[in-house]
């Protein structure tokens, strides 16, 4: 006998994003009534399938779709799909889309607005599912701001409008002391929005031209450092309980998955290897 599906919704801001509202839910039987919302709604349909009635007609967003509302657009909800619908929705105020873009200055057309309630778009929803799993996760706001400020500007070049940012130029000496204070923070590394602040660039910026130097965004820079300092600290014979809390991975299991997907083998593994050729 199957269990019968049951309504669940989970709702947090997201402190590393200036407190945008984010929720994951699945809903069955709920309808919501026309309303309104004074900033945007960025949803992404996992599973399932919604109606809502939008700008003077009835919309349906199926399995992979987004649904995008302007602020103060009235708007319904209802399930479309007898398992009800999941999705991931993002309540983001106005000040956090028109804030992504003035760091590129490409905010001076005013509010971007978006014509289409319900667009396909694999990628840019593949894009917005991993940047809320990174909330839920609490992932690190060096990482959230960066995939915030990508998404965004993805979605309002691909479906607002929106003029193509300047190529980010050479920033050496920016980048350079950008990479002192990560490798300086290992265990608790500033956010972009610090680090950008830190070198005098505003985040956006310093995260294209960090990249550029690099090849790396600032998050997966610090990864690849953590990683190469976790093998230094085991050949030395540290424990690998002592090197995750050393370098602020959530805990040993948190190390384990990443040196072994870096390295190919367990850190316990290679500490005892080093230690063994000694």
């Amino acid at each position: 006998m199957s269990t019968p599906l049951r309504e669940q919704a989970h709702l947090w801001q997201a402190p590393a994003l200036g407190d945008v509202e984010m929720l994951h839910a699945r809903y069955i039987q709920q309808r919501f009534a026309p309303h309104v919302h004074e900033g945007y709604v960025f949803t992404v349909i996992e599973s399932g399938a919604q109606r809502f009635w939008h700008r003077g007609s009835e919309h349906l967003a199926p399995v992979g779709s987004m649904v995008l509302i302007n602020p103060d657009e009235l708007h319904t909800g209802a399930t479309a799909h007898e398992a009800g619908w999941r999705y991931r929705g993002f309540y983001p105020e106005h000040e956090r889309v028109t804030g992504v873009l003035d760091e590129l200055e490409l905010g001076r057309h005013g509010l971007p607005r978006f014509k289409d309630s319900v667009i396909q778009d694999p990628a840019l929803a593949a894009t917005f599912s991993h940047l809320h799993r990174l909330s839920e996760s609490c992932a690190s706001a060096l990482e959230q701001q960066t995939a915030w400020r990508q998404a965004v500007l993805a979605l309002v070049q691909r479906h607002g409008h929106c003029a193509e940012p300047v190529a980010p130029g050479n920033e050496p000496l920016a980048v350079a002391r950008a990479r002192e204070l990560l490798e300086s923070q290992l265990a608790d590394p500033p956010s972009l929005e610090a680090l950008a602040a830190a070198v005098n660039l505003s985040p956006f910026h310093f995260a294209r031209v960090f990249r550029q130097a690099t090849g790396l965004p600032p998050h997966a820079w610090l990864k690849q450092r953590r990683l190469a300092r976790a093998r230094e600290l085991l050949k030395c014979g540290q424990s690998v309980l002592e090197v995750a809390f050393t370098l602020g991975f959530a805990d040993q299991s948190h190390l384990s998955r990443q040196f072994k997907q870096a390295y190919g083998v367990p850190p316990g593994a290679y500490r005892q290897a080093c230690l063994n050729l000694a």
